[in-house]
């Protein structure tokens, strides 16, 4: 198993500070992703072949094979979509160093391409380099108190020996906390070949389902091995139900699950407002049972991740953003409201391309990003229902090209295709190709990318509006989403 991956025990700190060696070199494969894989708002687009709207095009920079949830990496450029027009084209990613300028769709100012952060983590080397200097300072403290003693000091320390016993509120942080805690896992994925990373999931039902984040299972789908471990020990091994690369939600479920589960409660994240405060819990740089606060920083905010790997698929989501604290590790985790309930999943960091502590990971810079639980509560009941995810879709191909005027429908689709589905929900509502969606149920569409994160906040059947504009003209037309299963 990759040295990178959070699961990985954290050392003693060591009485003296280590003889310096030489660290491994972490390959970090970043995504945009924020508990378990670095997120961000979505990079910028390649000037590449058409995307098939309501259909994933290339994928953006997730967590690395090393580990789908060892920290983030460079951000990579999207890729051309399949001969086939299957979803979602190969794309490069923006892992293990391989990286390119990522930001907000159709934004003019670029920031770094967004990072996974469901499975990264410190090399053992550099864990122990981090408790080493925490242990060295704590060191110095106390001789420097010792050498203070009895030299007039009016200080008095008062011993409470019943601390522990102290009861927090309910409408409390560490209320919310020791209520949510039980109720999630660190989950490890390791491949058939040893690879593997660390994540967090959160319990879904009384059954054992436990829902994550897609990238954080990757390793594990064909033929590898899944556990999950609670705050209080107990471990179990468990089996994937589902997963869906676009959305990049799985569900997993526990083999031989205890008869004690108790499912988090979920929100309603359509009613999440800006300055609320959140509470992300998960297990950064494989660091379990990590709790962080901040708040909603913003909605809606267009983000695409994938785990940078030459073959990787992207995922699309209509994010919540927050400047609570989440990195490698995170992915999948809960993030919750001030009152406990679940309004999102941890799932992509925004990140510089510079790593953290000389491992090639970087971490939080206060821009994190979730799947809203509206949508993920959706996808993982189609999940445990089928096995199979289910996409809203248009039927119509758009550009993949960063732009701030919209989505346009391009004049050929992939792999030779109609550009506009015959038949399909574009086509009977009189979308032509050259047609430039701008509006989406009054939501801004300024691109491809955009436009797919939209409808993939709709189900299919759901009626929309759509604004688009023809040789200079606005056209308004309601049409009714179709679908498409599975993520081939």
């Amino acid at each position: 198993m990759s040295t990178e991956n959070e699961g990985n025990a954290v050392p003693p700190a060591p009485s003296a500070p280590p003889v310096p060696v030489d660290a491994p070199a972490a390959s970090a494969q970043g995504a945009v992703s924020d508990g378990g894989v670095p997120t961000t708002p979505l990079p910028p687009l390649p000037q590449g072949p058409p995307g098939h709207a309501g259909q994933a095009p290339g994928p953006a920079p997730a967590e690395g094979p090393q580990a789908h949830g060892q920290g983030p990496a460079p951000h990579h450029s999207y890729g051309t979509p399949a001969p086939d027009g299957s979803w979602p084209p190969p794309a490069h990613g923006d892992a293990g160093g391989a990286g390119g300028a990522g930001g907000g769709w159709g934004a003019s100012y670029q920031p770094p391409a967004p990072k996974r952060s469901g499975r990264g983590g410190l090399i053992a080397a550099v864990l122990v380099a981090a408790l080493v200097a925490g242990g060295v300072g704590g060191g110095i403290g106390y001789t420097l108190a010792k050498d203070n003693d009895g030299q007039g000091s009016t200080t008095i320390s008062a011993t409470d020996s019943s601390a522990s016993q102290v009861k927090r509120s309910a409408g409390t942080i560490a209320g919310v906390a020791a209520r949510a805690l039980p109720s999630t896992v660190t989950i490890e994925a390791e491949s058939s070949s040893g690879e593997g990373g660390t994540g967090t999931g959160f319990v879904f039902d009384t059954q054992g389902h436990i829902v994550t984040n897609n990238h954080v299972v990757a390793d594990a789908v064909d033929g590898g091995k899944l556990t999950a471990t609670f705050p209080d020990g107990r471990k179990y091994d468990a089996e994937i139900v589902g997963h869906a690369q676009g959305y990049d939600v799985a569900v997993i479920k526990l083999k031989n699950a205890p008869s004690d589960l108790k499912p988090l409660s979920l929100g309603d994240s359509d009613k999440v407002a800006v300055g609320d405060e959140t509470i992300a819990i998960g297990a950064p740089f494989g660091l379990s049972n990590t709790v962080t606060t901040g708040i909603i920083s913003a909605k809606n905010r267009p983000v695409a991740s994938s785990d940078g790997s030459s073959s990787s698929k992207a995922s699309y989501m209509s994010a919540l953003q927050t400047d609570a604290s989440i990195n490698p590790g995170n992915s999948g985790g809960p993030l919750l409201s001030a009152s406990g309930a679940v309004i999102g999943i941890n799932s992509a960091i925004q990140s510089t391309n510079s790593g953290g502590f000389g491992s090639g990971q970087s971490g939080s810079i206060g821009l994190g990003f979730a799947i809203p639980i509206n949508q993920a509560k959706y996808v993982a009941q189609q999940l445990i229902k089928t096995g199979k995810p289910v996409y809203a879709k248009i039927g119509a191909s758009v550009s993949l090209e960063d732009s701030t005027d919209g989505a346009k429908i391009t004049d050929q689709g992939a792999a030779g295709a109609a550009a506009v589905e015959s038949g399909g929900p574009a086509a009977k509502a009189g979308l032509k190709p050259g047609d430039v969606i701008t509006r989406l149920d009054g939501s801004v569409v300024d691109s491809g990318p955009t436009l797919i994160g939209e409808i993939w906040t709709h189900k299919p059947g759901d009626k929309v509006t759509v604004t688009y504009q023809r040789g200079g003209q606005d056209h308004t037309v309601d049409l009714t989403l179709g679908s498409r299963v599975g993520d081939n």
